[in-house]
């Protein structure tokens, strides 16, 4: 039986890191339109308060991509469940993401967005367990850095629940 224990990132916290990051991407784009495609389903949450903060053109898209299942850990297989639809061939490409854990997911997610020939691309991820990464990923804009826990809520899940939780907690699991 999972439950949920301590939270890891209150819900006051989040709305913090979501302007601070808000605002630095906004200086950041002086003006210019950019894509932002968000991680599916993780993201969701994340992308949509993030995005409704910046006070610039935008367009939106998502990707969906699955590692993990039903499981606490990553299968290491990432498989493609949803692709872009939008044109994002020279332009600034703002890849959202809900958490960056051993970063083979977004490696793959990446080499996906670079084949599309974008100007560039920049990582914006809520959270990261560094200690868990295996492959090395830059991350432009970051929310925070937790420990390796497995966490759920606003976005993340567990066996597609807990989603909806308002503030990030760590699954506990007999």
């Amino acid at each position: 039986m999972v439950m949920l224990g301590s939270i890891v990132v209150s819900r006051d916290e989040i709305e913090e890191m979501i302007d601070r990051m808000a605002r630095k991407i906004e200086a950041d784009l002086e003006g210019r339109s950019a894509v932002f495609i968000g991680v599916l389903k993780g993201c969701v949450y994340f992308f949509t308060d993030l995005t409704r903060r910046i006070d610039c053109p935008l367009e939106m898209d998502f990707i969906q991509v699955s590692s993990y299942g039903a499981s606490t850990h990553s299968s290491g297989s990432v498989v493609l469940v949803k692709d872009i639809t939008v044109d994002v061939r020279d332009r600034d490409v703002y890849l959202v993401e809900d958490i960056v854990d051993t970063g083979t997911t977004l490696t793959d997610v990446i080499r996906l967005i670079e084949a599309r020939h974008p100007r560039s691309i920049q990582v914006v991820s809520l959270l990261s367990k560094p200690s868990r990464r295996q492959v090395e990923v830059d991350v432009a804009y970051l929310g925070t850095e937790i420990e390796d826990l497995f966490v759920v809520g606003y976005g993340l899940d567990y066996g597609e629940r807990y989603r909806n939780v308002p503030d990030i907690r760590v699954l506990e699991t007999p």
